[in-house]
């Protein structure tokens, strides 16, 4: 069989429907629910394959791995990755993509390198550390305002909330706007997902516009007056030279706040759910607090928070034996490569304590997550005191409903007794 080329109905792909890359369409609610098992197919059965609209879907392990640390590899160009969404060209699409363009997401080196660089300090392993404390106190503080005598929503009352208010507290966002970036946010994750509607597109950038401009009065507030935060930082750090633009300081700062709270929130509850959903890794790790950070990798590898990251040829590659021609579109699908049984052992069984969990779900190489080191931290913080407090706590229901993306795999909601 040529998995390069070949297509199965056997994938749950509608023939019909958009973002159908030849049986496998990740806008099937049965998919959204569940993308495991047809990640399993594709592995087994064609583990590159190359989509009908020219696009190639990697699905093993090693694969993906290798991929995503190869200098072979660029970012996407955004105007062809986006025409996989069948949307028409206009303004508003353009102007999505050359905001997108300006952030280190999209950019290759020396770009790339240089905005990352003025970045990074923030996010060392040990400044993190150093927020530890108050991200505990945080997650204590949410923690009492659970009415434990009724349904608590962990992703509304928890899990998105804790995230927020760490990156906004680091990007010197008042306390009172909070709410303000949950709702822009949300409107601006689909842009790095399979956006298939327009107005999609036209409420991201809507959402996009009140940003800049909240942002412009910000930087413009802190070149004034500036302050101990990330934007002073950058304004530090463009004013000896480095020649940071404002459009491409206001891009990545917006990334920095949409990045640094949307996978952590997914990280939470999804991690949370697989503990409840097995009992006995539940009661483990909650007595044995030195599993911590062993149950967060594999929360981060079992049901990964982004599913998906997107490269494109600089040259002619061989990926599993079949040619990738020059200047082609590639789709690690991270989801797929963390449940590879060539990697991980028993790769679909929960395990707190699993060993050597070398998983992608923070990415490889040059854009490894910038933020990998928050989101291990507030994973730990997040789920050991949830478990500590609350060692009876269960889904309040049998079905739970994923938000309608596929690159961000999260819950729209987690609602659970603690009785």
């Amino acid at each position: 069989m040529d998995s390069a080329t070949t297509t199965t109905s056997n994938l749950g792909g509608n023939p019909g429907a958009s973002f159908d890359f030849g049986g496998f369409n990740p806008a099937m609610p049965e998919f959204r629910a569940n993308p495991y098992p047809i990640y399993q197919l594709l592995r087994t059965a064609m583990p590159v394959f190359r989509t009908p609209i020219g696009v190639w879907l990697i699905s093993r392990y090693a694969d993906g791995d290798a991929i995503l640390k190869d200098k072979r590899f660029a970012t996407v160009d955004l105007q062809r990755i986006g025409e996989a969404g069948q949307l028409p060209s206009t303004e508003v699409l353009k102007a999505a993509r050359e905001t997108m363009g300006l952030t280190m997401l999209f950019m290759d080196p020396p770009r790339h390198g240089r905005i990352r660089g003025l970045v990074n300090k923030a996010f060392s392993p040990r400044m993190i550390e150093s927020l530890r404390p108050r991200i505990q106190q945080i997650a204590d503080q949410l923690i009492s305002q659970f009415d434990t005598n009724s349904e608590v929503d962990l992703i509304s009352q928890f899990a998105y909330p804790l995230p927020v208010i760490v990156i906004a507290e680091m990007l010197g966002i008042p306390a009172e706007d909070r709410d303000l970036f949950r709702r822009w946010t949300g409107d601006l994750a689909p842009l790095i997902d399979f956006v298939q509607d327009m107005a999609i597109v036209e409420r991201a950038m809507k959402a996009m516009e009140e940003t800049r401009d909240y942002f412009v009065r910000l930087v413009d507030a802190r070149r004034k007056s500036p302050r101990e935060d990330l934007v002073s930082a950058l304004i530090a750090a463009e004013e000896k030279g480095d020649r940071l633009t404002l459009d491409e300081m206001l891009a990545n700062i917006v990334l920095l706040l949409g990045a640094g709270h949307e996978t952590t929130a997914n990280l939470i509850g999804n991690g949370i759910l697989a503990l409840m959903r097995n009992r006995q890794e539940f009661d483990k790790l909650r007595h044995d607090p030195s599993l911590t950070r062993s149950a967060v990798e594999e929360c981060l590898r079992y049901d990964s928070p982004v599913q998906a990251t997107a490269r494109r040829t600089l040259e002619e590659v061989q990926i599993g034996g079949l040619t990738i021609p020059a200047d082609t579109h590639v789709i690690v699908l991270i989801g797929a490569c963390n449940r590879d049984p060539a990697q991980f052992p028993n790769p679909d069984s929960f395990e707190v304590a699993r060993k050597d969990n070398e998983h992608l779900a923070f990415g490889g190489g040059i854009h490894y997550c910038l933020g990998a080191n928050l989101a291990r931290v507030e994973g730990e913080i997040a789920i050991r005191s949830l478990i500590d407090k609350f060692p009876t706590m269960k889904p309040a229901g049998d079905q739970c409903q994923y938000r309608d993306m596929f690159n961000l795999r999260g819950l729209k909601a987690l609602p659970v007794h603690f009785r």
